[in-house]
């Protein structure tokens, strides 16, 4: 009696917490089956993902930053670089108020709407496309639906064309790079994984840590449906053998075909939906727990006077030269020159001496500014700086940045610092690579990498389409119970 009133009370509540679970498991399933089609197989094409500036001795610029600075009487800037676009010339310059103004290299005049040209340029480069007009700028300093966190990039400016494709260019100017882009098929894919993949109506309605809260109490509904559901299976199994054993000798119909399907298929999904439980469970308690403020970005103030040195008497050859930019640490200034092959160089801007191994001491210098509980002045034990060229499992494409610097701790965390933007790439710890190696794994199936990505995308399909069958079986077994 005792055994079949446990037996009796796990199924109900496995029918109790499965119902409660319906209707989440299908707003994930179904836009997880969207994912693929959105960032595979319906994935806008554009001509150009890079731009490829010119090298120093194309661009011919004829007066050096000091000569532009003092023709516009400007004391200090925060950064600046040399850009060519419409056949012209420009310094790109970073003023004091973190506003980015534009200069002729020829003699020194100012561009009206510099920035905003500059990214309509860029815009057009990477569409090929100089033709169409363009419906509307804007600039964009936060995420949001069509450009989210997974971007990265910020500032950037959003040019739309006025084309039957709707198309979306994010361009951030001070390093030439497209952020990503979207035509009117990608922008209601992305609605709908917004909407119901990551819930962000709930954000809407009370902020990422209500949405994500409420996420995770589903999950472990979820994952209690699918524990009491094998254990359902687990103590009435040869009950079920029974039943079948004796309609298949008397003849009869199957009529409990609904319920035998609920039960073999979900045991053949019940890995691949514990795997996308208990990696998206986990996904969710680490955006719980990281709730650190990140600081604000590094930044700095060049006097015109630390700029002795012109910058274009350094001593590598122009036809070298790709990025010319401004850095300041450890009491010192230099022009923060990056080559043809993507190697960074450090020139003093007093003497003109170039600094040996800068680009590590520097990404060293911003390692420590950005951890926010470091003391510079505490031995944390030693650090151990590495240049990454290409991603990897734990420096993703979506990290979007390259080439980086990865700044190693004795703890095994990982800072992974853009030194020519100044900017913290992402940073990787014990639980965050934990939790990011389940994600990949579990969640997005990255171990199936090796049989391409189209091969890739179909398991993932087929794992989440089970899931979603086993629940519409479920649904189907409780109604003919009703």
């Amino acid at each position: 009696m005792a055994s079949a009133a446990v037996k009796s009370n796990f199924y109900k509540w496995h029918r109790v917490l499965g119902l409660t679970a319906l209707i989440p498991v299908i707003f994930w399933t179904l836009s997880g089956l969207s994912h693929p089609f959105m960032s595979n197989w319906f994935r806008p094409s554009i001509a150009q993902e890079v731009f490829k500036p010119l090298v120093q001795s194309q661009m011919k610029p004829a007066l050096s930053i000091q000569q532009v600075l003092d023709k516009n009487n400007i004391a200090a800037i925060r950064n600046f670089g040399l850009v060519n676009f419409n056949h012209n010339t420009f310094y790109q310059v970073l003023d004091k108020d973190s506003v980015y103004t534009y200069y002729s290299a020829n003699d020194g005049v100012l561009l009206k709407d510099g920035d905003k040209l500059y990214a309509t340029y860029l815009a057009r480069y990477f569409t090929q496309d100089s033709t169409s007009n363009i419906k509307k700028i804007n600039y964009q300093t936060t995420f949001d639906g069509q450009y989210q966190p997974i971007n990265h990039l910020l500032p950037v400016w959003k040019i739309s064309f006025d084309r039957p494709d709707g198309m979306d260019i994010y361009i951030e100017t001070s390093q030439s790079r497209m952020g990503t882009f979207n035509n009117n098929t990608r922008k209601a894919f992305l609605w709908l994984f917004e909407q119901f993949h990551t819930w962000q109506f709930l954000a809407d309605i009370g902020g990422d840590t209500f949405r994500n809260v409420v996420l995770l109490i589903i999950m472990t509904v979820m994952l209690c449906a699918l524990i009491s559901g094998l254990t359902v299976y687990g103590l009435m199994w040869k009950k079920f053998k029974s039943i079948t054993e004796k309609r298949k000798e008397k003849g009869g119909e199957d009529k409990r075909i609904v319920h035998r399907f609920h039960r073999q298929i979900g045991l053949i999904v019940s890995f691949v939906m514990f795997t996308f439980v208990i990696s998206g469970a986990f996904h969710l308690a680490v955006k719980l727990h990281n709730t650190e403020t990140p600081k604000a970005d590094y930044s700095q103030v060049i006097n015109r006077k630390q700029l002795a040195i012109s910058n274009l008497q350094l001593s590598l050859a122009d036809s070298l030269i790709k990025r010319v930019a401004v850095v300041s640490f450890d009491s010192n200034t230099y022009y923060q020159v990056t080559d043809n092959k993507k190697q960074i160089a450090y020139f003093n801007t007093l003497t003109g001496k170039e600094q040996m191994n800068a680009d590590e001491d520097y990404a060293r210098f911003l390692s420590t500014y950005y951890h926010t509980h470091q003391d510079p002045d505490k031995f944390y034990g030693r650090v151990k700086v590495n240049q990454v060229k290409q991603f990897d499992n734990e420096y993703g494409f979506i990290n979007k940045r390259l080439p980086v610097e990865r700044v190693s701790y004795a703890d095994g965390s990982n800072w992974y610092i853009e030194t020519t933007s100044s900017k913290l790439a992402t940073k990787v710890a014990g639980i965050d690579r934990a939790e990011g190696l389940s994600f990949i794994f579990l969640h997005k199936y990255f171990g199936m990498t090796w049989a391409g990505k189209n091969i890739r995308d179909i398991v993932s399909m087929l794992a989440a389409l089970g899931v979603l069958v086993v629940s519409l079986f479920g649904l189907a077994s409780f109604i003919k119970n009703k």
